[in-house]
């Protein structure tokens, strides 16, 4: 019988977590090329986004999905569901901007089928200034082990 091997790269289970725990993701900046490519893939012609200007804004629904994208190694495998989240944009966000995520862990708990769990994070967005650009508290549904 061949030995099954690890996968490297494996996000946080339900049972790694504990309230209080928490972590930041790796950095990314913000270039003009995300900028016209999310706005090309949503339609978001807003001026404000789509006509340029010296500080060019980047709209909160990109930093957010950029945020997601940040996060995927901590569920890579182990996130079965995003089920909701409160989100308030807290700042601006200009193109050239760096961003990172900071997480932790508010709730945790078992679902009633035991061998997966509900997991509420609150997760906020900062820039290379160290100022919360966005938070929110997505509660995703996570592998037990």
């Amino acid at each position: 019988m061949k030995k099954k091997l690890p996968v490297i790269g494996r996000g946080y289970a339900f049972n790694d977590l504990k309230v209080g725990f928490r972590f930041r993701t790796h950095r990314r900046t913000i270039r003009e090329a995300d900028l016209a490519a999310f706005i090309a893939l949503t339609g978001l012609t807003e001026e404000l986004f789509s006509v340029k200007e010296e500080k060019q804004l980047v709209p909160g629904a990109l930093v957010y999905s950029f945020a997601e994208g940040l996060l995927l190694p901590s569920m890579q495998d182990t996130g079965l569901a995003f089920l909701n989240a409160n989100l308030d944009v807290k700042g601006p966000t200009q193109v050239g901007d760096t961003i990172h995520v900071e997480c932790e862990v508010k709730e945790c708990r078992l679902t009633s089928k035991g061998d997966r769990g509900l997991v509420r994070f609150f997760n906020q967005v900062k820039n290379q200034r160290d100022e919360v650009v966005l938070e929110y508290d997505p509660l995703r549904l996570l592998k037990k082990t």
